[in-house]
């Protein structure tokens, strides 16, 4: 079975390249797995998860040209997503956080694995390399305080006071981009 992905990226190519059933196609894939990520950041209705599925598409139809061949198709249509949908909250008032990691895309491969795994990426580069390798040993690849201290020469009490240092340093740099 080919990922999504791999159905995706040459529909986009063959579109960049004028061809216009397949820049429909493109769109038509798409449009069931951004119904998906949006409806499952819970909406009160599916009016609102509609407006974002074609606000999404629009955006991407507007900036395809944007779009860099050697990059992921996946990965740059679900960041315009989810800055719609940040849009979108902000528009309306409503005061919910948008993760940025969702705990469940990490583990499972899901079509936005891509752009979270991206934004997680470039937080990570600004963080101090043994916070980085506490917060990937232990968020990320599911080591013990004490496992990760020790592959680091710390105790585990260090660990966990550097690790919460860290969480706290990232949680304030997602709420600084999202304001």
């Amino acid at each position: 079975m080919k990922t999504f992905e791999a159905r995706l990226k040459p529909l986009m190519i063959a579109g960049l390249d004028g061809e216009a059933q397949a820049w429909r196609a493109f769109l038509q894939l798409l449009r069931p797995a951004l119904h998906a990520y949006f409806n499952r950041r819970q909406f009160q209705g599916d009016a609102d998860v509609e407006d974002l599925v074609q606000d999404a598409l629009l955006a991407i139809h507007a900036k395809r040209e944007t779009w860099r061949r050697a990059d992921p198709v996946t990965s740059w249509c679900f960041t315009i997503a989810r800055y719609k949908l940040i849009d979108h909250l902000r528009k309306s008032g409503r005061a919910k956080l948008v993760p940025l990691v969702d705990d469940h895309v990490l583990l499972n491969d899901g079509v936005e694995d891509g752009a979270v795994r991206q934004d997680l990426a470039k937080l990570l580069e600004a963080t101090p390399p043994r916070q980085r390798r506490l917060i990937e040993d232990v968020k990320l690849s599911g080591y013990s305080l004490a496992e990760a201290g020790e592959r680091l020469g710390m105790t585990e009490g260090a660990a966990k006071v550097s690790l919460h240092r860290a969480m706290k340093t990232l949680m304030k740099r997602v709420a600084d981009r999202e304001h």
